[in-house]
């Protein structure tokens, strides 16, 4: 499995950054290798992803989301992504947008560029397209959903 942490400084307040990325639909818009994103409800996205010529499309499910703090989610089935983004408050103006990813590379082509860290510098120009998106509308977000999904206990209860 492959393990991405990234994290960029926003020059715009937390809840435009935060209600920015709540908006999953304009993913494609910053998100490299993001065709499109679809979602289905609050909690529920479908996903069509397009890596080194590959398409792959898969559910993915929000386990756990609080307004200006984090989201974080989880993929159904057979393709392993799973990741969590924190926001964090610099100041009125500045946000620090943490990223983890875990993924499950594919194939000759996905697992060398996991090797050598393709996928890293991916995901690092993801974040810098996103902070330009953002700070390109003076901090202003296209949208923003304030609804707050509880991590849901494990097995044993934790």
């Amino acid at each position: 499995m492959a393990t991405i942490t990234e994290q960029i400084d926003v020059q715009a307040p937390i809840s435009a950054v935060y209600g920015q990325w709540t908006q999953f639909e304009t993913f494609p818009r910053f998100m490299e290798h993001v065709q499109k994103i679809e979602q289905l409800a609050d909690d529920r996205l479908r996903w069509s992803v397009e890596i080194g010529g590959q398409r792959r499309d898969f559910d993915a499910r929000i386990t756990e989301q609080h307004p200006d703090e984090r989201i974080a989610w989880a993929s159904d089935g057979d393709v392993t992504h799973a990741g969590v983004v924190t926001f964090h408050r610099i100041d009125d103006d500045t946000t620090r947008v943490a990223l983890q990813l875990d993924w499950e590379p594919e194939g000759f082509l996905e697992k060398v560029g996991a090797a050598v860290g393709i996928d890293d510098a991916s995901v690092r120009g993801d974040l810098k397209r996103f902070k330009s998106l953002i700070e390109g509308k003076d901090g202003d977000a296209d949208g923003r959903w304030d609804g707050d999904i509880d991590r849901e206990a494990d097995a044993t209860g934790h």
